[in-house]
């Protein structure tokens, strides 16, 4: 009769070894196709709130929302240079309840990956605490170029609507494989970080992509 043998010591081992070595090539793989699904799914939010956008305005004469953002409403000071604006803030309401009609689900403002925030990414001297994250603590993961707003605007009044932000993510590390900004942190690492930032953005003819920081910026620079 033959006798049957068990794996040795050394077998087992190696094989733990090789499926040690496979688990570590495979779940960096899962880590970014999981965050690349939600940043699919974070665009998608963006695109149906645009849609519901452009539903209030056919309602509207044609008029962006008359709202505000979490950062309008809760860190009023950085309008302090547009003082006419600042009157206006405590009178408004919030872009995700006026538009709420017309969504399906208040998920549509909720970024998957959405953890929160320390500061204002275009203010960094504001403070802008949110746990455990943006939607959970203001309603929605999304600012709003509020100026928009206040200027009473039409789709049809933009010089550049492809190029012209209307909704962005609040922070730019959500999409990034980095941490979120802090008040303590000196300039050279905050250039460092915000090098790697990403902001899924809406435009002012409702098409959605994904924006470096600088590509952010020059659509904060383009000109109503």
């Amino acid at each position: 009769m033959r006798s049957s043998r068990g794996f040795s010591l050394i077998e087992l081992l190696v094989v733990i070894a090789i499926i040690t070595i496979l688990a570590g090539l495979l779940f960096p793989v899962f880590a970014q196709a999981k965050a690349e699904a939600k940043k699919i799914q974070c665009i998608s939010n963006l695109k149906q709130v645009g849609t519901s956008i452009a539903l209030y305005m056919g309602d509207s004469d044609d008029l962006f929302p008359v709202a505000l953002d979490a950062s309008d409403r809760w860190a009023p000071e950085i309008w302090e240079n547009e003082p006419e604006f600042a009157d206006r803030i405590p009178y408004m309401p919030m872009l995700h309840d006026v538009l709420q009609p017309y969504i399906k689900s208040q998920e549509v403002f909720h970024c998957p990956m959405d953890n929160g925030t320390y500061v204002l990414d275009n203010h960094l001297q504001t403070a802008f605490r949110a746990a455990p994250s943006l939607w959970r603590t203001y309603g929605s993961s999304y600012f709003f170029r509020t100026e928009i707003s206040f200027r009473a605007f039409s789709s049809t009044q933009f010089q550049l609507p492809a190029n012209v932000n209307v909704l962005f993510d609040a922070a730019g590390h959500w999409h990034a494989n980095t941490r979120g900004i802090k008040q303590t942190d000196n300039d050279l690492t905050v250039f460092q970080l915000m090098n790697k930032f990403r902001y899924n953005t809406l435009f002012g003819d409702f098409h959605a992509k994904n924006l470096s920081s600088e590509q952010l910026q020059n659509a904060w620079a383009t000109d109503l």
